[in-house]
């Protein structure tokens, strides 16, 4: 290498580094912004699935409601804990925990933060654009009258009488004379 490519390269790579470390949330440049990866754990648990849960309830009906515990500690086999946690870009974080306390097979309480509907939760969570303008998905009066008629059906020729031969395959086992 020439004396002055050297230089050249070693400024191109520290500008390349330094787009690296930008102020706006990882954009290179302020143009070009990694990919972020939505991270969702746990179960959504929403107010309708908590109102569906009611003391007396077996360990298998709460499963079948709010699903499997993400956390269950073997020191406290007598309680299930529910957490519910998602990153989306564009969205605020959020983090929920619902705790089912249970007396032998039996739920005596469940205890939750303050949980969404189902509507709010996906409102939430929505940040896909909206279409400004629906398409109009009918035809006016006039456009109805533009159109050609569909032709008449022309009628099939009949189906040729004539059954096939017959056909005869050959035994599957030599004769036995």
């Amino acid at each position: 290498m020439t004396q002055a490519v050297r230089p050249a390269l070693a400024a191109f790579a520290l500008v390349l580094l330094a787009g690296c470390a930008t102020r706006d949330e990882g954009a290179l440049l302020g143009v070009f912004t990694p990919y972020r990866v939505e991270v969702v754990q746990g179960n959504v648990v929403t107010a309708e699935t908590a109102r569906a849960v009611r003391p007396g309830m077996s360990r298998t009906q709460v499963r079948e409601i709010l699903g499997s515990p993400l956390l269950t500690d073997p020191f406290h086999a007598d309680r299930w804990d529910y957490v519910f946690a998602i990153r989306r870009p564009g969205t605020e974080p959020q983090t929920r925990r619902v705790t089912a306390y249970f007396e032998g097979e039996r739920l005596v309480r469940l205890e939750a933060d303050d949980l969404p509907t189902e509507q709010a939760f996906v409102a939430s969570i929505d940040n896909f654009p909206k279409p400004r303008r629906l398409p109009v998905l009918e035809l006016s009066d006039e456009q109805l009258r533009q159109l050609t008629p569909p032709r008449p059906a022309e009628a099939a020729a009949p189906a040729p009488t004539t059954e096939p031969p017959a056909r005869t395959y050959p035994p599957l086992e030599p004769e036995v004379r």
